[in-house]
């Protein structure tokens, strides 16, 4: 029994790769990935469809092993995990103060609606279609396309969706308000009779 639970504590927690490639190895994954994110586009972060969200699913698990290596120890995985969060925070510093370098590498935003109009050019350099783009409007409480005044795609993949009038969540709230409103009014004016 005791030779069995050392086993399994060296298999556990005893690194069966270098420390210096334990560390290298999720680095040079973040490095590559970043890179390819930013030369493949926005679409993937935006997940715009199940393929968008299939391509990332399938990255994580084939970058697994290039990050991990031969050692499957739960002392090789916090390791691993605590790189990876290293180099991010100080990749997040740096450009945090360097606001330029980070435009370079995160690209900027794209306008996809201007003025009410489709930009064709921008939905094609973006691999988007009109069908995606009024999936992304309707998740942001717009029945139609044409209600739409601005429509960017920033860089991180988010949409941000300018309407010609107030989506019709916003319009609603401000209808309820305003019924709200006219009742305590009228409960007021009800007071005041009532007392006088």
């Amino acid at each position: 029994m005791p030779v069995m639970l050392a086993k399994t504590l060296q298999d556990m927690f005893v690194l069966n790769l270098p420390l210096l490639e334990k560390i290298a190895r999720p680095i040079l994954v973040y490095v590559a990935l970043v890179i390819f994110l930013r030369v493949f586009g926005k679409r993937e972060l935006a997940q715009l469809n199940p393929f968008d969200l299939v391509v990332l699913l399938s990255i994580s698990n084939t970058v697994q092993n290039a990050i991990i290596g031969d050692d499957n120890s739960v002392t090789g995985g916090l390791l691993g995990a605590f790189s990876l969060l290293v180099v991010n925070y100080c990749v997040i510093r740096f450009l945090f103060r360097h606001r330029r370098l980070d435009q370079m590498i995160e690209g900027s935003a794209i306008t996809l609606i201007s003025k009410g109009k489709i930009v064709r050019e921008a939905l094609c350099k973006e691999l988007l279609t009109e069908s995606e783009l009024a999936t992304v409007a309707n998740k942001q409480g717009f029945e139609h396309i044409d209600e739409i005044e601005k429509c960017v795609l920033e860089p991180g993949g988010n949409f941000f969706i300018k309407g010609k009038t107030p989506p019709a969540g916003e319009r609603q709230h401000a209808e309820l308000m305003k019924l709200l409103h006219d009742i305590r009014d009228r409960v007021a004016h009800l007071e005041k009779r009532g007392k006088g």
